[in-house]
């Protein structure tokens, strides 16, 4: 992944609330400034993984520490953006071997709002912001949405 902008910019995707949510947590790991000067666009750039680039990757593959802190950083943009909607704090547990297969389950109060299956880590990544965005959106409005139905396990 380059530090290079994208020739065109998805300004709309850049505005999304989780795209919001996940550059907040990116800058938050900033904690010495080293990324301070580069824009929104470049530090999502690592979360772009074109088909090209897909292609080059071999099938299996164990995922370096650099992917599987983007994958937990995901998770987490999309605890913060449920947070952020419902006023309650949504944790994301990340359990991968290092083959890069594993779960993600994220907890609101006592309910599990959403578990993920991942698998093939080394290749985490969304084609464009727009569907990063999407993606992210999708998997926050199930959470609300399992929230919705079970209120009373969500505030025990």
């Amino acid at each position: 992944m380059t530090d290079t902008v994208p020739e065109t910019t998805d300004d709309a995707a850049l505005a999304h609330p989780f795209v919001r949510a996940l550059i907040l947590r990116m800058r938050a790991q900033d904690t010495h400034g080293a990324w301070e000067s580069r824009s929104d666009a470049v530090l999502l750039r690592a979360f772009i993984l074109t088909r090209q680039q897909r292609r080059t990757l071999p099938i299996i593959a164990d995922p370096d520490p650099l992917v599987l802190q983007r994958v937990e950083m995901f998770y987490q943009a999309v605890g913060l953006a449920i947070e952020k909607e419902t006023g309650v704090m949504a944790t994301p547990v990340v359990s991968l071997n290092s083959e890069g297969f594993g779960r993600m389950i994220l907890t609101a109060g006592r309910l599990v709002v959403l578990s993920r299956h991942l698998r093939d880590v080394h290749r985490f990544g969304f084609e464009t912001l727009a569907k990063l965005a999407e993606q992210g959106a999708t998997l926050v409005a199930e959470s609300v949405a399992m929230m919705a139905r079970f209120p009373e396990v969500v505030q025990a």
